[in-house]
């Protein structure tokens, strides 16, 4: 879809704010996609470029960006799977080979790396950040009328495989977003009682 966004603003203007109810309509009835139906095409490089520009507008105390992305497309992403599928079947785990499949199949992924500063701000709200990132990336990238999931599985947290994709210090992956055109749409899934999980605070002191 063709994509027009007003420029980005300039420090020290100005935002208007007002209603967008269909961006509550968005919100009402967004779904994930599952990775293994998505296919091409994926975001183009512009559109990408829009995403990636979107996902860096998430709160972020301090202003550190304790966060960077890490685009695996084509050749390079099917190379980076190759080399996680050989350290899985290195270690004889049959079971983390074929869970390569979602990552294999989609053909565009984004890592979001939290990648924490050295600041006064708590590295657990520098990683809530790049939270905040990966659903602002699932969620652009589906208004602009793609499939879209956010996953982790265990490559996100062996220190191998995270040495494979470039991980450095106190570097971890906060989520794979993978991007495509769904073959099929998503079905709606079980949701939580929003009440059950709501509370009140009163003062008894």
């Amino acid at each position: 879809m063709t994509v027009a966004l007003p420029p980005a603003p300039q420090f020290g203007a100005p935002i208007p704010q007002a209603p967008a109810p269909e961006v509550l309509r968005f919100l009402a009835t967004r779904r994930s996609t599952s990775a293994v139906t998505l296919a091409e095409p994926a975001p183009s490089a512009d559109e990408l470029d829009i995403l990636l520009r979107l996902a860096a507008r998430v709160p972020d105390h301090g202003k550190l960006a304790p966060w960077r992305f890490i685009v695996l497309e084509g050749p390079a992403k099917a190379a980076f799977a190759a080399r996680l599928e050989a350290l899985a079947l290195s270690r004889g785990d049959l079971t983390d080979a074929a869970k390569l499949g979602k990552l294999k199949i989609p053909p565009l992924c984004v890592a979001v790396i939290a990648s924490p500063r050295e600041a006064p701000i708590p590295a657990w709200e520098q990683q809530l950040s790049a939270g905040a990132a990966c659903a602002t990336l699932l969620y652009a990238a589906q208004a602009m009328g793609y499939g879209a999931n956010w996953i982790t599985d265990w490559y996100a947290y062996d220190p191998e495989a995270n040495a494979i994709l470039g991980l450095t210090g106190e570097e971890k992956v906060a989520g794979f977003v993978l991007m495509g055109t769904p073959r099929e749409p998503p079905l709606e899934r079980e949701r939580p009682d929003v009440a059950a999980h709501v509370s009140r605070w009163r003062d008894v002191g």
